[in-house]
């Protein structure tokens, strides 16, 4: 694709950027095809390429508009896009500098802006977040059911291992999570320490950065990622192999730390090493698949329909890893018909645009539902709780079901060691 950017944007980083992913557009057509929006709107600019003209007539010089703000906004950066695209495209970059343009030429009416600072001041900080999601849970039933269905029902988080291993991983707890499913992470850390691996916090790291930046406080949202590598780096000059990701929106932001961060001169060697060290949990435990077959009884599997994120399978291009250690350790394992679409959660998507969002929840929960399995599994929080406020099927993070499954095998054993300790009058045997 040509382009001429208009002066304002030649030489810079963002211009650059830019120009470098429309002249790799070519304009087939084929992102349109899996595009959700475009298959719920039919309006070529609720599309990638319309998108991507958009943001084209912009960096030329054309004045945006509300029009333009809304045909972006209503993109879920789903990134199926990139997936499907022959060229390579880069739209999830492209669409990021062009939101960010777009925002400093386009005065948001008053209730846009509440809501969207309300959401980047009080999402990314667990400190406001949790007890806000506490109060939230105590009055759940007396709430209306639209607010009702965002708000996680509570959970314990289960025990957190306190044996101490050579090998170590550091974890990012983050920012929603916490509040929302503590056991995601404890199980993480319960499912690696039966393998010998020790997962470690940094206490001070938070939010990965991706609700701010992709609220357009994009400089808010590199702080929070300068504050993360400052918080593992000490743990990283010390040799943790990995950095664990749980939630695939946070790995697939993390993962970018290098190429967002590039410009920075105090940052950007730290952040490449960073994005090279992260990983998301199915990368690491698909190396351990025969130890954790061996592990676990198959006969306490069951059937589950497993709901790919975006973010890990278009985001971080990873698909099947999740699938192929379920079925490796018994677990019946069925994707739903579509099931590269987007669920319609998309980080704060859902609470921005409900309507769009709704839409594409009743036709991922009918095809989930179609699978007949008995619960429904995701690897990322947004996609869990979105979907679970739509149904009453179970709805809960794969890991989770991998931590029930050695648990639960673990447990006759633990019996029975228990019962042949115990003498016929209930004491122990003596030592031989």
């Amino acid at each position: 694709m040509q382009t001429n950017l208009a002066p304002q944007y030649q030489g810079t980083p963002e211009g650059q950027e830019a120009e470098a992913i429309l002249r790799s557009c070519v304009h087939c057509g084929f992102c349109t095809a899996t595009c959700p929006t475009y298959q719920l709107l039919g309006d070529e600019l609720d599309g990638p390429r319309g998108r991507i003209y958009l943001i084209k007539q912009v960096l030329e010089g054309a004045e945006a508009g509300p029009g333009t703000q809304l045909h972006l906004d209503r993109c879920l950066t789903c990134r199926n896009c990139e997936t499907t695209c022959p060229s390579g495209v880069q739209y999830g970059r492209l669409l990021d500098i062009g939101r960010g343009i777009v925002e400093r030429q386009v005065p948001r009416p008053a209730a846009q802006r509440a809501a969207r600072t309300l959401l980047r001041e009080v999402l990314p900080r667990g400190w406001i977040f949790k007890p806000a999601m506490k109060a939230g849970q105590l009055l759940r039933p007396v709430l209306p059911a639209a607010l009702r269905g965002k708000v996680a029902r509570a959970t314990p988080p289960g025990r957190w291992p306190t044996a101490s291993h050579a090998r170590k991983m550091l974890l990012l707890d983050g920012c929603v999570q916490p509040a929302m499913a503590p056991n995601i992470n404890a199980a993480t850390a319960r499912v690696l320490d039966a393998l010998g691996i020790e997962l470690v916090m940094a206490p001070k790291a938070g939010c990965c950065g991706a609700i701010r930046y992709h609220l357009n406080d994009q400089e808010g949202g590199l702080d929070d990622m300068r504050r993360n590598i400052d918080a593992w780096w000490p743990a990283v000059e010390e040799g943790a192999e990995a950095i664990v990701m749980t939630s695939s929106g946070c790995g697939v932001t993390v993962k970018d730390y290098g190429h967002l961060l590039r410009h920075d001169a105090a940052y950007a060697a730290k952040a490449a090493r960073i994005a090279m060290l992260t990983r998301d949990i199915s990368e690491i435990l698909c190396d351990f698949e025969d130890a954790l077959a061996a592990r676990i009884d198959s006969v306490h599997a069951r059937s589950v329909a497993f709901h790919p994120p975006c973010t890990l399978q278009h985001g971080q291009q990873i698909r099947g890893k999740v699938e192929g250690l379920l079925r490796a350790v018994g677990v019946d394992v069925r994707l739903c018909a579509d099931s590269h679409l987007c669920c319609g959660s998309s980080g704060t998507y859902s609470l921005l645009q409900p309507e769009l969002s709704g839409q594409l929840r009743e036709r991922k929960l009918a095809a989930l539902h179609a699978t007949d399995a008995e619960e429904i599994v995701s690897a990322n929080i947004g996609c869990q709780s979105h979907l679970q406020g739509g149904t009453g099927t179970p709805v809960g993070h794969w890991i989770e079901l991998l931590d029930r499954l050695l648990q639960q095998s673990s447990q006759p054993s633990q019996d029975q060691a228990r019962r042949r300790s115990q003498a016929p009058g209930g004491r122990p045997h003596a030592a031989a």
